[in-house]
């Protein structure tokens, strides 16, 4: 059996810390089919409630065991192809934690390191599939349906894309066809604000230079003042910095001529000497330039004037004002291209309609074809469940544009003979949705690569020959996918090819819920406990021998 599973993703090991009653529990499962079984109340569902946990569950403080800060979940999967995901795998196999807080938070981990809760819902379908009660109540759904049967289809070809396309070209369409008054108010506007933005023709940055160039008109006379007495102190007063430096430097001169040591202090002064000479010459330059301008000052004023007017209405700065007339040329090329770009969009959706019905149409034919096929598939399953004369119909009808196509799904059932198809949720009792979910997942099993399938109270309402069909299709299931069932009948546990037990007990004053993989001996004494209650009997046991040599024997 293990080379069947060579590429499989399945589960090797579960571990379960202070969640609910279980302190801390590890269990090895192995490939094929893995039962669980035990008294009522005994926990069996907590395995599966903690491994939904690890496929991204909604988590719960209130699961934590009382006296603990924190629960903790972790499963190693064996894998081989994790698609597109980013999650690395080492040696082939795969780490996935969850920790549930005392606050109601909760992390989780892949590989060791922190991962989000919805990558673990996005690696979920890849690893495995879990089907309670709950999950049986989705089989209601018309959506949940039509992914099934696009499923067992294969439907390779999707109109997401196209219907993505067109519905997004409506919208903008849409937005173009705003009444025609509104366009004309907004482009009057538009207009008006590109010419008044136009016709001052800013300039980035030209109020920092005006403003810089009003300080000093309106200054003059000290900066002349200034400016002149700072020239006198470097050059053109008798005692000036130039005339002292050069007077140092002869004086140095001299006395270098007896002592030669004193000629780098000289050489100091040099450069020295010819900076004076450059800053004096700049300011000579820039006192020729001060000249009192009444008109300039005037003009300067004008002009920062506008700027601010423009800055108040359009932007903070004058990057802003040039910003804002870019978007107004933007508008109103968009107002005045909107015919042409609405005829454009018009041409895309008809296109795109074209296109869209075209894929929907294949879509539809080949959803219809593999209609029937289902149907063939999963009436052969229902017999095998104690529902033979059932008939099973997958309703294919017309229905409104969607990114999954132009159709919908409705699954029909009839259980009794002589009675019309209808609605699984109007005719199908606990029991016999259990069966219909169990030959659906039976006939979608064998369209993909394996899993690990998790089924919690799949034998609810059922008995006698039915429990051996349901015993029969998980043998089948787990050929090719990995199989955990959580079971009350002694019909199915049978089949198992590996059997654990759970069980409470009493530590320490506290319940402790335990978990035991059973040896042959072992599985005859629980498989009697379940036929006969709490006194075994010879006959219970001898019935439970018969029951494991029938799940030996049966063919997976």
């Amino acid at each position: 059996m293990a080379s069947a599973y060579n590429r499989l993703q399945v589960l090797l090991e579960l571990v379960i810390e202070n969640y609910a009653v279980v302190d801390r529990l590890r269990v090895r499962f192995h490939p094929g089919l893995n039962l669980l079984t035990g008294e009522t109340g005994s926990g069996k569902s907590i395995v599966v409630d903690a491994l939904g946990l690890l496929f991204g569950g909604r988590a719960s403080a209130e699961m934590i065991r009382s006296g603990h800060d924190r629960a903790r979940i972790s499963g190693i999967f064996s894998v081989s192809d994790l698609g597109d995901l980013d999650v690395a795998a080492e040696d082939g196999e795969l780490l996935i934690e969850r920790e549930i807080l005392a606050g109601g938070k909760s992390r989780a981990f892949i590989g060791s390191r922190p991962a989000a809760i919805a990558l673990l819902k996005e690696l979920a379908p890849l690893l495995g599939d879990i089907h309670g009660q709950h999950e049986q109540q989705l089989l209601f759904s018309s959506d949940a349906q039509l992914r099934m049967l696009d499923s067992f289809a294969g439907a390779g070809e999707s109109v997401r894309v196209l219907y993505e396309r067109w519905t997004a070209a409506g919208k903008e369409l849409s937005e173009l066809e705003r009444s025609e008054q509104e366009k004309l108010r907004l482009l009057d506007l538009w207009s008006f604000q590109k010419k008044e933005i136009e016709g001052a023709a800013p300039v980035a940055g030209e109020d920092a230079t005006l403003e810089q160039e009003r300080r000093v008109l309106m200054n003059m006379g000290r900066v002349q003042e200034s400016t002149g007495a700072a020239f006198a102190a470097l050059y053109d007063s008798p005692d000036s910095a130039l005339t002292m430096v050069r007077a140092a430097v002869k004086k140095l001169d001299e006395v270098a001529r007896i002592d030669a040591s004193v000629a780098p202090v000289r050489e100091m002064l040099e450069p020295a000497a010819i900076a004076i000479q450059e800053a004096s010459d700049a300011l000579r330059d820039y006192l020729d330039k001060l000249e009192a301008d009444p008109a300039r000052l005037e003009q300067i004023e004008e002009r920062l004037s506008a700027v601010d007017k423009l800055k108040r209405k359009y932007g903070a700065s004058l990057d802003e004002v040039i910003a804002f007339l870019a978007e107004v040329k933007e508008q109103i090329a968009a107002v005045e291209n909107a015919g042409e770009r609405m005829a454009l969009l018009r041409k895309q959706q008809a296109e795109l309609a074209a296109q869209f019905e075209t894929a929907a149409a294949r879509l539809t034919a080949g959803r219809k074809k593999a209609a029937k096929e289902l149907e063939k598939r999963v009436v052969t399953e229902l017999a095998s469940l104690a529902m033979e004369r059932s008939v099973f119909r997958v309703e294919v009808t017309p229905a409104p544009w969607s990114a999954t196509g132009a159709d919908a799904v409705r699954f029909l059932i009839s259980a009794n003979p002589g009675e019309e198809p209808k609605p699984l949720e109007k005719v199908a009792s606990g029991g016999e949705l259990s069966r219909i979910a169990l030959a659906l997942k039976t006939c979608l099993a064998a369209t993909g690569a394996g899993r690990t399938l998790v089924f919690d109270e799949v034998d609810a309402g059922v008995g006698g020959r039915a429990a051996e069909g349901i015993g029969r299709r998980l043998k089948k299931l787990a050929a090719s996918d990995q199989v955990l069932c959580v079971t009350h009948l002694a019909q199915i546990a049978g089949f198992a090819d590996h059997h654990y037990l759970v069980e409470k007990q009493e530590s320490r004053g506290r319940t402790v819920a335990s978990v035991e993989e059973l040896d042959r001996k072992q599985r005859v004494r629980e498989i009697g406990r379940m036929l006969s209650g709490e006194t075994l009997t010879t006959e219970a046991l001898k019935h439970a021998e018969r029951l494991i040599e029938t799940g030996l024997t049966a063919k997976s």
